[in-house]
């Protein structure tokens, strides 16, 4: 979803601890905007953190430290192939992966970091192979 069709803003809520720090990290990055996810439909219930890059959506982080990343296809297919993230069941524009503890925040972190990349122009091709690889879930996602 873009951007302008979230709804109205608020800032993202305090989320658990491994998740609150990916949430800090994303919000740190060049040009990304952080605010509340809501509810699906109801903007009266807080439900996790957005992140978006301009109107591109690249992901959000639930209260209850899942994260949703937002990829196309090919890169759902591969990233699910490598066990490097689950379907989401509702759209294959998104991956999910557990924040529960340090080493699931770290993943999660990368899988945003693609979700970052794709946005600002990275090759398809160039992702993949990173995925086959293994280099961007091993190399520091800073």
């Amino acid at each position: 979803m873009k951007l302008d069709q979230k709804g109205r803003f608020a800032p993202p809520p305090r989320l658990p601890k491994h998740a609150q720090a990916v949430s800090e990290a994303l919000a740190s990055w060049p040009r990304v905007i952080a605010r509340t996810h809501w509810f699906l439909g109801d903007e009266t219930v807080v439900d996790g953190a957005d992140f978006y890059v301009e109107q591109e959506e690249l992901g959000h982080l639930h209260l209850d430290g899942t994260a949703h990343v937002a990829v196309s296809k090919p890169l759902r297919d591969a990233l699910v192939e490598q066990k490097l993230a689950k379907p989401f069941r509702w759209s294959d524009a998104f991956v999910v992966a557990p924040v529960r503890d340090a080493s699931e925040a770290a993943r999660a972190l990368r899988l945003f970091r693609m979700s970052y990349e794709r946005v600002e122009g990275v090759r398809l091709a160039t992702l993949r192979a990173q995925i086959a690889s293994g280099e961007t879930f091993w190399a520091d996602a800073g």
